[in-house]
């Protein structure tokens, strides 16, 4: 008995043991098989630095938190892209110039001294003129960098060894693109912007009638006369593409590639498309199959805020807060207006978080909060806030959208304007120009943010369409970055319309034909009535004779 007792109890143990070790056998197997495929995908990726390189991190990040090993190339100027990080691996490029960054904010700086009216005419054109000057040079740099990587047969043999799945790179500066096509990568943009303008119009058919270009400042509802802005400012467009940027990447195009190809052909060659916007922030227009839209991706629910500044949001009370904030290129507003907005501040019930790295006003009251950097999507995110006073970048725009926060738009330079036009057309925003900001007009406009309820609930409307997606922005951006991976590359999504020449694309050739042939049988059909009818005058002419 005590023999069968020990059997049973050994047979249990040995099952138990049986069971255990199948489940460690099991998860091991499960976790080599995840293994394996995360190990499988190398993505290299060529950012463009500043607050580009903000929402590129995004993507790295959830990439690398899915296995994928990502390399970065960055320029040894840059001010935005760490060389050691956790998330990728760096290869880094001298490009020759010191800061990049250092230059770029000196130059805003002054444009937004010029904007608000502390300066001459011909100070302002000469400020314009280096601005357009420093563009060209940003681009000619870049240019540079990806021809030193070509010419580096060491660097482009360790490249090439990588055999890398994918190359994801952002076209505002374009030498990602000439770089994928050199190694024979599949390609996927992360892009609002090309070296020349919005992406769409490269890609997608853009009527001027009713897709108004960046840098007019219109809506999708246009006039006479704002449709013939709209037409002035794309050929303005044109002539830069063409004269100003385009001949840097045409000289690449020209050393590097066998083919007749230039800089928009090889874009419209890349796989997808994502773009960092969505229709309820733009307006509706035609696309493509390979555009894959993803706005708000960079946005995520508000983390706690640190406890000094949580006590301050708080002591609020039922008022709540406002914050602002220009962004990190410029330092700051001069110090006359920077007095001017204090002393309206000080007046409000409401508690100011400011971003703010100039000397301290003198008008600053007890209730605004002077830093030198602030958390802004939680700051977006608290119950407390009741408006964003920011400069219209797209990042800042597309969380207060996510978060519904109306926003007091002072546009400086870039996109800033188109942006906060946008949201201002749908009820959400209003817009105070740099020329036009003084005391009376700030004070003026953010007592209509905060006591004209419309502009929150337009605000708030947005948030809810804009979250209601069958899936996160940010994972659809992953998913069609792994679909590329997986079906190496995506040319069924892509039109073959930019292999036609341009009489071909807009059918000029068959109008010119159908047009002949239609002036042909009208000048037979003219020719058949006046010989018929000359016939038969001839003929009477013949019998009264």
């Amino acid at each position: 008995m005590e023999f069968y007792s020990l059997s049973v109890t050994q047979g249990t143990m040995n099952s138990v043991l049986h069971r255990r070790y199948s489940s460690i056998v099991g998860l091991l197997l499960a976790t080599s098989i995840l293994i394996l495929n995360c190990e499988g995908n190398k993505v290299l990726v060529y950012p463009v630095d500043g607050s580009h390189w903000v929402n590129m991190k995004v993507l790295i990040e959830a990439l690398h938190s899915r296995g994928h090993e990502i390399t970065v190339i960055r320029p040894s100027s840059s001010w935005y892209i760490t060389e050691h990080s956790p998330l990728y691996k760096t290869i880094t490029v001298l490009d020759g110039i010191d800061s990049l960054g250092d230059f770029i904010k000196e130059n805003l700086n002054k444009m937004v001294e010029m904007q608000i009216g502390r300066g001459s005419t011909l100070e302002f054109m000469k400020v314009q003129m280096n601005f357009f000057s420093m563009v060209s040079n940003a681009h000619a740099i870049a240019c540079n960098t990806v021809s030193t990587i070509i010419e580096d047969k060491e660097l482009l043999g360790r490249l090439q060894d990588e055999q890398y799945d994918l190359v994801l790179t952002d076209p505002a500066i374009t030498v990602g693109v000439v770089l994928a096509s050199y190694l024979k990568l599949p390609l996927v943009l992360n892009v609002r912007w090309i070296m020349s303008g919005e992406g769409h119009f490269a890609i997608a058919p853009s009527p001027l009638s009713y897709i108004p270009v960046p840098g007019t400042g219109l809506t999708d509802k246009m006039t006479f006369g704002q449709r013939l802005k709209n037409i002035l400012f794309y050929a303005i467009i044109l002539y830069q593409n063409t004269f100003v940027v385009g001949p840097h990447y045409k000289e690449l195009c020209d050393k590097y590639f066998d083919k007749d190809c230039d800089i928009v052909s090889l874009l419209q060659e890349a796989d997808i498309w994502l773009m960092r916007i969505d229709f309820v922030f733009d307006f509706p227009r035609p696309t493509m199959p390979n555009v894959v839209y993803m706005g708000g991706f960079q946005c995520k629910p508000s983390k706690p805020l640190p406890q000094d500044l949580e006590a301050f949001v708080q002591s609020s009370g039922e008022h709540g807060f406002i914050i602002m904030t220009l962004g990190t290129l410029v330092d700051g507003l001069p110090a006359d207006t920077a007095e001017e907005i204090a002393a309206v501040f000080s007046k409000l019930p409401q508690k100011v978080i400011w971003r703010h790295l100039g000397a301290k006003p003198s008008t600053l009251g007890n209730n605004t909060l002077l830093v030198d950097w602030m958390p802004q999507n939680d700051l977006l995110g608290h119950p407390k806030i009741k408006a964003f006073i920011a400069h219209g970048g797209t990042n800042g725009v597309q969380e207060a959208i996510y978060h519904g926060v109306p926003v007091l738009g002072i546009p400086l330079f870039f996109d800033q304007f188109d942006n906060l036009m946008r949201i201002q057309a749908k009820g959400a925003a209003k817009i105070l120009e740099l020329s036009q900001l003084n005391g009376q007009t700030f004070e003026q406009m953010i007592l209509e943010i905060l006591n004209d309820e419309s502009y929150r609930m337009n605000m708030q409307r947005l948030s809810r369409t804009h979250r209601d997606l069958p899936m996160e922005p940010l994972d659809t951006a992953v998913f069609w970055i792994e679909y590329v991976i997986r079906h190496k590359g995506a040319p069924h999504l892509r039109t073959k319309s930019y292999r036609m020449p341009w009489y071909s694309y807009h059918s000029l050739d068959v109008i010119l034909f159908l047009f002949s042939i239609a002036a042909v049988t009208a000048l037979m059909t003219v020719a058949f009535i006046r010989y018929v009818c000359c016939r038969q005058c001839c003929k009477r002419k013949l019998k009264n004779e």
